[in-house]
């Protein structure tokens, strides 16, 4: 318990903290070890090769384990299906997420990071300085990136549907270990968690048959998941589209947000290397406004920490892994978090933030290109991949041009796993403006 209450120093590991069960399988039984979970088997691979042939395998035997039935409540879209359903909603919404289609949106992006700049400077007009918690702050941006980009003219609404959503999140997360059957009792709280989704159902309902009147041609991504829509052939409908949205929300702000949160993190830990991304952003653009191609740095910092830490998938039928016979109802744990940390790989400093191991590119990072998977791998990559890095790259440049920072005395190095992995006790620094 001591391990995941206590902070730990700059320069230790964080997987004893954030795994501490997990972290004492592999030192005791190694890298692929099986264990229970109440009355369920769980088998971790920690092997590259054998989470890509998991991740990748094509004969339908992992599938995503069963969740309590409130994770439904925030993820019920496109992560949720399988099978031949889930391959259908992907290939029809992903030309909603490609790349071009998303630099439509640059000036949403730009009205956002420009905000916080802005409300940055004020904060520090009167001292020359100011300490703050850029987690809750990163938070604010992503969810109003969200209702920008998402939503377009509809903002308000969407700001809207993000404070709900926020409630949910936190109503879901204090139920998600609980024993199943009690979130069908009529509590007050699961009352006001089933209230809340029918709110947001309801909001996002208006606001597509508003567009669909209106026969919007904005970019936005309603918009376009509405184009999928009039293409499919009633292949998606109005309530996929609803799931679709609650999903963007969930996911596009816990990860965006904590991504730019351990970037900042990570940077004042190393200010030599936080002073040569600031002269690389300043070369390229000077006092102007970043575009998407002007930050190569970000996913460097996915490495140490993750946002995705742990993979599950369900073995569907009996299967057959690394020469073990595995039954059918076994869990499968593939520890993202325990590969970007394995000196086998990464080589004995592996704790060190050292950006020129990416000199030559990701797939020459480290010795198996398997060993750095930040966004997932194959068929299951992250959809909002192009989505989150366009935001973080724009917020990191422009933050870069405007202010330079450093740890805060009172914060608490505390890596903890929620959904993503967070600041368990925030992230105080000092901003100075430049």
């Amino acid at each position: 318990m001591e391990a995941v209450t206590k902070p730990i120093s700059l320069n230790d590991p964080i997987i004893p903290r954030v795994f501490p069960f997990f972290d004492a399988m592999v030192k005791n039984y190694g890298k692929v070890s099986m264990s229970w979970f109440g009355t369920r088997p769980r088998l971790m691979l920690a092997e590259p090769e054998l989470i890509k042939w998991v991740l990748t395998e094509k004969c339908g035997h992992f599938v995503r384990p069963p969740v309590n039935p409130l994770v439904d409540l925030l993820e019920r879209g496109v992560s949720s299906l399988e099978g031949e359903k889930w391959a259908k909603r992907r290939k029809l919404i992903t030309p909603a997420f490609h790349l071009e289609k998303l630099k439509g949106m640059i000036p949403a992006f730009t009205r956002s990071c420009c905000d916080l700049i802005h409300r940055w400077n004020e904060l520090t007009s009167a001292q020359g300085w100011c300490e703050l918690d850029v987690k809750t702050e990163f938070h604010i941006l992503a969810g109003d990136v969200i209702a920008q980009t998402a939503f377009g003219s509809n903002y308000k609404e969407g700001k809207k549907i993000f404070q709900l959503q926020e409630e949910q999140v936190l109503l879901v997360l204090e139920a998600h270990h609980s024993i199943t059957f009690l979130v069908f009792i009529p509590t007050k709280k699961n009352k006001r968690r089933y209230a809340i989704d029918e709110e947001i159902k309801t909001t996002l309902r208006d606001m597509i048959h508003r567009k669909e009147q209106a026969k919007s041609s904005n970019v936005d991504l309603l918009d376009l998941l509405l184009q999928c829509k009039k293409q499919s052939e009633n292949d998606i409908t109005t309530e996929d589209i609803i799931e679709e949205c609650k999903l963007l929300y969930f996911a596009g702000q816990e990860t965006t947000a904590n991504w730019l949160t351990w970037t900042l993190i990570v940077l004042s830990m190393n200010p030599n290397w936080q002073e040569k991304a600031r002269v690389e952003v300043l070369q390229v653009c000077g006092k102007r406004t970043p575009d998407v191609n002007d930050q190569n740095r970000l996913k460097i910092v996915l490495r140490l920490y993750p946002l995705v830490t742990v993979l599950f998938r369900h073995t569907l039928r009996e299967t057959n892994i690394k020469g073990m016979s595995i039954p059918a109802g076994v869990e499968i744990l593939l520890p993202i978090l325990f590969v970007h940390h394995d000196p086998h790989y990464w080589g004995d400093n592996v704790e060190e933030f050292r950006p020129e191991r990416f000199a030559e590119g990701v797939s020459n990072a480290s010795k198996d290109q398997m060993a750095f998977y930040p966004f997932g791998w194959g068929p299951i990559i992250c959809l909002g991949q192009n989505f989150a890095t366009i935001e973080a790259k724009m917020a990191l440049a422009m933050i870069l041009q405007h202010f330079w920072f450093e740890l805060s005395p009172s914060y608490s190095h505390a890596p903890c796993r929620r959904i993503t992995l967070y600041p368990q006790h925030g992230a105080q620094l000092i901003l100075h403006p430049i």
